[in-house]
Order: C-alpha cells, then structure tokens, then sequence
C-alpha cells in the first residue's frame, strides 16, 4: 500500500486520542473519527492480513513507511510507545469496532507498563492487536521492506565490485540472500520492486543498472512463469551481469562520448570476463547457469551480438530474459549521450527489436504483465487531471493507481491525492503525458 495509506492511518489514530482527551466515546464527534479511523485499517486489511505499527531508532514506522520527526501525528504515536515502553503493535485482520474502541480505551489509560503491558494486552486486551517483539519489528521492517532489500542489493553489487576491482574474488553468499529477498517480494507483488527501479542514482549508475537488471529480470521471469528457483538464479544473473566491467579500463566504461573500435572491442569483453568471475566466486552463487546470464546477455536473440565465440551455442533462456530486462533499463536511463524515454516508450522500442535483439514470446509477456500504462508513466484522465501510475493490479494489469499532480485546469496540486482505476474505468485514461513537459521528475513522487 501507499505513502498515502499508512499517513491516514497514523492521522486517524492521533486524531482518535486527541478527541478521547474531550469528549466521551459515544460522542457523535468521536464516533466519526473512529469510523475514519476503522475505514483506514479496512483498506490495508484488504491488500494484507497484518498492520505492523512500531519504532525504528526512535521514529515510527507503519509497514515499509518511515515517517519523518516532523510529523505531528506521528510524534503522538512515538510518545506513546515510548511511554508504554514498548517497541511496536500488530494488528490483525478482523479488527472492527468494538475493537478498536477497547483498544483507544487502553491506550488512553494505559494499566502499566513493558511487559506488564503486555501481558495486560494478552489478557484483557482486544483479540486482534498484539504487542510486537523487537526481533519481529526488526524481521518486518528490514525483510519485508522493498526499499530496504532494494537498498541492501545496492551495498552488496558495490562490495562486489570493489572486491573484483581490488583483484579478490567475491563471495556471492550476500547477493544469494538478498536475490532470495527480492525473488519473494516478486512473486508476492511484482510491481513494488519494479516501481523502485525508476528511482535513480545517475552518479553511481554502474550499481544502479545492476539492481535495476535483477529487478527487471525477476519481472520477465515472474511474467515468464519460471520457477522459484529459476527465479532466483534469473535475479543473481541480472544482478551479476556486467561485473565483468571492472575487468574493463574504467575510463572507457565511463566514456561520455561514442567509443571508438577499439574501445567497444574491449567492452564486448566483459560478458566473458564476468563469467569467468562468476565461476571463481565462493558460494552457492558460482553457478554455471548464473554464468551463462553473465556470458549470453548480449548474445541477441538472433546471435548478432557477442562474444563471437559463443554464437553458435544454445542460448540460455534466462540470459534472454536477462537481456530484456537490461534493454529496458537502459532506453528508460538518462546517459550522457541519450535522454531517457518513459516507461510505455520504452516498451514500444522494445517491440520495435522483438524477433531479432530480444525474444518475442518472453518480450510479449513482460509487456503484457506491465499494462497499457506501466508503473511510472504520466497520463492524462477525461477531467483533464493528469496522474502519475503508481501501481499496476496483479490479476489484471489494466487496474491502475494513479497519483494526481495536476487538476482540472492544469493546476499543480499543492496536496497529491490517489485515485484507483478498475477494469472499464481505465478507459478514463486519454493518453500520455511527457513528464519533461509538464516540468516534474516522476521519480520524485515514489519518495513521498
């Protein structure tokens, strides 16, 4: 769920307390926050069985969303876990009024505190609200978090490297475990991950690409319906691809300008030199087909590609997967000597070489998993407002969220609000809009 879910949430719940401290609990005023309150927790019940509410180094978080120290609402809930001592809440699905209402009670007046708090909850406190451990906080925010296993993929591709530039051979039993991550977090939703791929980094754009390529790739082989543990080894390879470039003189990976002949021969080394890095790593990740992702991903479909030496080989269909994925990060990426082209561009361009550079069934079906409006496109609705796509359904990729940034008469809103598209009201979507027209950075709004 969204930013913009769990802030209601925090809100309704301060809000809540703060109304408790005036008027009785069946007072009209209360029973409407309180109704707020219990529509908010409905609608994440609806996307998730559990709400994780708790305390990260002193600020709150809900779910995967921190929430800054100026926050009022959430400066209300951190006094209040501090004060009962304790590090967070989980609330179950089956929550509903009554529940809520016993649960407002307790934390109004509160019987103790740390442990006699919890055990008081146990007892006599609402059958679906739990106190939560600090290794269960910690497992929640730091596991289940798609920006945190996407941060974690970042450090790990950058001791890689650094190991392979310093002339050590790397473990992979790092890059095993947040693949593993990142592998879950695909099958469970494979769009939270890819939303996070738009997020860039142009000065570390080496680590950045080789994140986004394990992102992109375990997409393709979700959309693929490869298996768990192909997963796994499609998200290694792609993460892996191009550490045969810090085998690669650094000043001409970092080339603004065309490359001469000579400096692209040496580049079209690099997919074997990282094979034969792979093969040398210590770990469970050494493995030959992860070798072959790093070996064939700029083979092509039609073996125009290189290295040369392995045209004629059976393809593994995992580095055209691997390929795909790459491709796409790479049209939708400013570089010095290209502007990057949005994400439903990207995927006509892409159409544009199927059949030849790319594999078209594997191409067609990560389109298809995408939707008309990928994640990250910027379109205009029949009112005239103009949205950002910020999620795309699972069951059918044509239900869309979008955030609107701009109302009804080109105005730029100064407070974003979602709206939700379902089936045949997608077809409320007019078109594209170029984000460099309309003066914003897309990336921004994922941050928020």
């Amino acid at each position: 769920m969204s930013f913009e879910h769990h802030q209601e949430l925090v809100q309704g719940i301060a809000a809540a307390l703060k109304g408790l401290k005036l008027y009785p609990m069946k007072h009209p005023a209360i029973e409407q926050r309180n109704r707020t309150l219990l529509n908010a927790f409905t609608q994440l019940f609806s996307k998730q069985q559990i709400i994780h509410i708790g305390l990260l180094e002193g600020s709150l978080f809900v779910e995967e969303t921190l929430f800054s120290d100026e926050n009022p609402a959430a400066t209300t809930l951190v006094k209040i876990f501090e004060d009962l001592e304790i590090e967070g809440l989980e609330f179950f699905s089956g929550f509903n009024q009554p529940q809520l209402e016993l649960f407002l009670e307790i934390i109004m007046k509160p019987p103790s505190r740390g442990d006699d708090f919890n055990s008081f909850m146990l007892e006599h406190g609402p059958e679906h609200v739990k106190v939560a451990s600090l290794e269960k906080i910690e497992e929640v925010h730091e596991d289940d978090s798609p920006r945190k296993v996407y941060g974690k993929a970042l450090k790990v591709i950058n001791d890689i490297f650094d190991d392979v530039r310093m002339g050590r051979i790397p473990s992979s039993d790092e890059a095993v475990g947040v693949v593993k991550n990142m592998a879950r977090l695909t099958l469970e939703d494979p769009h939270a991950l890819f939303a996070l791929s738009l997020l860039r980094d142009y000065d570390n754009y080496t680590f950045t690409h080789s994140v986004n390529v394990s992102v992109l790739a375990l997409s393709v082989g979700r959309a693929c319906c490869v298996s768990e543990e192909e997963l796994k080894t499609l998200g290694l390879g792609g993460l892996l691809h191009d550490i045969g470039k810090m085998k690669v003189d650094v000043a001409i990976i970092n080339k603004p300008g065309k490359l001469t002949d000579g400096e692209f021969t040496k580049i079209k080394e690099h997919p074997a030199l990282g094979a034969e890095i792979v093969t040398q790593m210590e770990g469970e990740g050494s493995s030959q087909d992860v070798a072959n992702i790093v070996r064939g991903h700029h083979l092509r479909h039609d073996r125009t590609g290189y290295p040369v030496a392995i045209q004629k080989e059976k393809i593994s269909r995992l580095a055209e997967m691997t390929a795909i994925a790459d491709a796409y990060d790479a049209m939708t990426t400013l570089r010095s000597y290209q502007n990057p082209v949005t994400p439903r561009k990207a995927l006509v361009l892409l159409q544009n070489i199927s059949g030849s550079s790319l594999n078209e069934e594997y191409l067609e079906r990560f389109v298809h998993s995408l939707g008309t409006y990928p994640v990250g496109t910027l379109v205009r609705i029949d009112t005239n407002e103009i949205g950002l796509v910020i999620s795309v359904g699972m069951k059918n990729p044509d239900d869309v969220v979008l955030k609107i940034i701009f109302g009804t008469v080109g105005e730029k809103l100064p407070t974003t609000f979602n709206l939700e598209l379902s089936g045949i009201e997608s077809k409320r979507i007019v078109g594209e809009v170029d984000p460099f027209v309309k003066g914003i950075e897309v990336t921004d709004y994922f941050t928020k």
